[in-house]
C-alpha cells in the first residue's frame, strides 16, 4: 500500500524540526544523484581536454547544443512529478501510474523532435563560428547523442515518477551506476584500446559512452519497476503501454511547457553568459568556468531540498491537507535559506583555498577570485528562487514563474551583464566591467527572481479567510 500517512496539519509536523525530518530523507538521495549527473560532463571535459584542443572545443559546442535541447524537453516531461505526486497523495494510485505511461508517450514524441535538431546543428555551428574540422567533430558527437536523447527522456519519466512517490533512492542508485559505467567506457572510446581493437574516437567516443550509459540506466529502471512489488499498486504492467490520453497529455503539456521554458531560460542565461565572457579573453572565461563549477556543485543541495519539499507539498495537496502543504513549503524555504547562507559564507571565507584546488595558474586564480565575492548573495538567492519555483510547481503554478525568470535572468542578468561587462552606456566603474559585471548583474537577477517568486508564493498560497 501507499506510504502516505493520513495526517492533518494540526496533528503532525507543527514545528519546523519535524518537517526537517520529513524533508531530509527525500533530499539527500537527490543531491547525491545530481552530483553523479554533473560528473558525467566533468568526466568528458577532463578526458576530451587531454585528447586534443579541437575535441574540447567541439565538446563545448556540442554539449551546449545538447543541453539546450534536452533541458527544455526534460522540464516538460518532469510535469509528471507534481501531477503524479498529487494523485499519490490522494491515494489514486492507478491514475498516478497512468500518468507515468502518458509521460512516456510525451517523452517519445519530444525525442523525435530533439533528435532531428541534433542531426542538423547548423545554428549552433554558426553561433560558434566553427571551423570545418571542429564542425565535423561536433556533428559526430551530436550524432552519438542522438541515440542518448530518447534514453535520457525516458529516464526523466522514471526520475519524475519516483520523485512523486517518494522513491528518490532508486533514481540515485541508477544514476551512480550509470556514472560507474560511464567512466571506463568514455576513457576507452576517447583514447581507444588497440589491444582490444577499440579505435580512438575522441569526442565522438564520449557521446557513444553517454548513450550506452543512459540506455543501461533505462533498462535497469524498467527491470526494477517490473520486479519491485512496491510498483504493483500503480498497475504499471499487464497491458503494455497505455493508450495516449488526450486529456492527460494536455495536462502534462499545460504544466510542463512553462516548466520547461523556465528551466531553459535559467540554463541559457548561464550558457550565453559564458559565450559573452569568452569575447573578453581567455583568462576571464577560465576564471568564470571555475566559479560556475563551484556554484553548480553548491546548487545541488538546494536543488535536492527543492525536490523533496515539492514532493511532500504535492502529496499533501492530493491528500487534501492544504494547511500542511503550505507549512511544508515555507519550512522547506526556511531550511534552504539557512543552509545556503551558511554554505555561501563558508565558501566566501575559503574561496582562495577552493580555487587553488582547480588551478595552480596564478593568473586564472586571480580571475576567478573576485567572481566569488558575490557567492553569499548569489547562492542564497539561487536557493530561494529554486525552492520557491519547485513549491509553486507542486501547486501547478508555472506560467507566471516562467515570465519572472525571463525578465530577471535574461533581462537583468544577461542584458545587465552585457551593459556592465562591456560598458555599453559608458561610465561603468572599472570594478564592474568584464566578467565581474556579468556576475554582478546575474546575482542581481537572481535576487529579484527569488524575491518575486517568494512574493508569488505568499500571494498564491495564502490560506482562505475563516468562515464568518
Amino acid at each position: 500500500m501507499s506510504s502516505i500517512p493520513a495526517t492533518t496539519s494540526g496533528s503532525r509536523g507543527e514545528n519546523f524540526w519535524t518537517d526537517v525530518r520529513r524533508i531530509a530523507p527525500l533530499a539527500w538521495p537527490v543531491i547525491i544523484g545530481q552530483i553523479a549527473v554533473l560528473a558525467f560532463s566533468t568526466i568528458d571535459t577532463v578526458l576530451v581536454s587531454r585528447h586534443s584542443p579541437t575535441d574540447l572545443a567541439a565538446f563545448a559546442v556540442g554539449a551546449a547544443a545538447y543541453v539546450t535541447i534536452f533541458v527544455g524537453f526534460m522540464g516538460i516531461v518532469l510535469a509528471v512529478s507534481p501531477i503524479a505526486g498529487q494523485l499519490f497523495g490522494a491515494q489514486r494510485l492507478e491514475a498516478a501510474g497512468d500518468e507515468a505511461h502518458q509521460a512516456v508517450w510525451l517523452a517519445l514524441a519530444l525525442s523525435v523532435v530533439g533528435c532531428l535538431l541534433l542531426l542538423f546543428p547548423q545554428p549552433f555551428l554558426w553561433a560558434a563560428k566553427a571551423s570545418p574540422e571542429m564542425a565535423e567533430r561536433v556533428r559526430g558527437y551530436l550524432q552519438a547523442l542522438t541515440f542518448a536523447l530518447p534514453a535520457s527522456m525516458l529516464f526523466t519519466v522514471f526520475r519524475g515518477f519516483n520523485t512523486a512517490v517518494s522513491r528518490p533512492k532508486a533514481v540515485m542508485a541508477l544514476q551512480i551506476g550509470g556514472l560507474v559505467l560511464k567512466l571506463p567506457l568514455s576513457a576507452a572510446l576517447v583514447f581507444g584500446v588497440p589491444a582490444l581493437g577499440v579505435p580512438e574516437l575522441g569526442v565522438t567516443g564520449a557521446g557513444i559512452a553517454t548513450a550506452v550509459a543512459m540506455w543501461a540506466q533505462v533498462l535497469l529502471a524498467a527491470v526494477l519497476m517490473r520486479r519491485d512489488p512496491f510498483y504493483d499498486q500503480f498497475k504499471l504492467w499487464g497491458r503494455g503501454l497505455h493508450e495516449p490520453n488526450r486529456k492527460a497529455l494536455w495536462g502534462l503539456l499545460r504544466l510542463g511547457v512553462p516548466m520547461g521554458m523556465a528551466i531553459l531560460v535559467e540554463v541559457t542565461g548561464f550558457s550565453v553568459m559564458a559565450l559573452l565572457i569568452s569575447r573578453i579573453g581567455t583568462l576571464p572565461v577560465a576564471g568564470h568556468q571555475i566559479a560556475v563549477n563551484i556554484v553548480s556543485l553548491m546548487f545541488m543541495l538546494p536543488l535536492g531540498l527543492a525536490n523533496a519539499t515539492a514532493t511532500l507539498v504535492a502529496q499533501r495537496i492530493g491528500a487534501g491537507d492544504l494547511g500542511d502543504a503550505r507549512k511544508l513549503g515555507w519550512h522547506g524555504m526556511l531550511l534552504g535559506a539557512a543552509i545556503a547562507a551558511a554554505m555561501g559564507s563558508l565558501m566566501y571565507l575559503m574561496r582562495e583555498q577552493v580555487i587553488s584546488l582547480y588551478t595552480t595558474d596564478a593568473a586564472v586564480a586571480a580571475a576567478a577570485l573576485p567572481l566569488l565575492a558575490w557567492v553569499v548573495v548569489f547562492h542564497l538567492a539561487d536557493a530561494l528562487q529554486t525552492i520557491a519555483a519547485f513549491v509553486l510547481r507542486a501547486w501547478r503554478i508555472a506560467t507566471l514563474p516562467m515570465f519572472i525568470y525571463a525578465g530577471t535572468l535574461w533581462g537583468i542578468g544577461l542584458f545587465g551583464g552585457y551593459a556592465l561587462g562591456f560598458d555599453l552606456f559608458g561610465g561603468t566603474p572599472e570594478a564592474l566591467q568584464g566578467a565581474r559585471g556579468f556576475w554582478a548583474a546575474c546575482t542581481s537577477g537572481l535576487v529579484v527572481a527569488g524575491l518575486a517568486l517568494v512574493a508569488l508564493m505568499q500571494l498564491k498560497l495564502r490560506p482562505p479567510p475563516p468562515a464568518q
